[in-house]
């Protein structure tokens, strides 16, 4: 009589863990990368523990489903890699935030950021991603008047902000849209 399925799969485990751990770490640069290989190679054993065959064969099994697990690791890596080159480069290509011109404009950018982020997340979603009280509201989760209220807020707080600080209020109207 044979022994169960998880009685099986633990004996399995047991006789082919240090091995199969071996086999991944010599195969991986990260050991990080070897454990994620053989965590994910005893979960498809598990899954499949009837299909494992008998005796030494077992770990051989084991070690076809790491190779199988190694190669489809290897290709999510390469694919990764590749959309990260094809975004930086277009992030390099493209300009999302239009570069400070001179002092008053920095000085402006220190008024922004020592807002609270909350009315720096106002300001921004308004001027950089364009968006009106209405759809603010949506990524917000909040109502459009809720919105409208806080935005009047935010803006209060950064024109008394650059007040302090000495900006032009027309110069600093000027430029939030673009620029902050």
């Amino acid at each position: 009589m044979g022994l169960d399925p998880e009685s099986r799969f633990e004996e399995i485990y047991g006789s082919s863990y240090r091995p199969l751990l071996g086999y991944a770490l010599r195969r991986c640069p990260d050991p990080d990368d070897a454990a994620d290989v053989v965590a994910e190679t005893f979960m498809i054993a598990w899954r499949r523990v009837e299909e494992i065959p008998k005796g030494d064969e077992a770990r051989l099994w084991l070690f076809g489903v790491a190779r199988k697990v190694l190669a489809n690791q290897r290709r999510g890596e390469r694919r990764h890699e590749r959309r990260t080159a094809a975004l930086r480069a277009q992030l390099a290509a493209t300009p999302l935030v239009a570069r400070p011109p001179g002092e008053d404009l920095s000085q402006m950018g220190r008024v922004f950021r020592a807002l609270p982020e909350s009315d720096r997340e106002l300001l921004a979603l308004v001027a950089w991603e364009q968006l009106d009280p209405r759809q603010i509201a949506k990524v917000l989760g909040v109502s459009a008047n809720t919105v409208r209220v806080r935005l009047y807020r935010a803006r209060k707080r950064f024109a008394r902000g650059l007040v302090e600080a000495g900006i032009e209020h027309s110069r600093a109207v000027a430029a939030e849209g673009s620029n902050l």
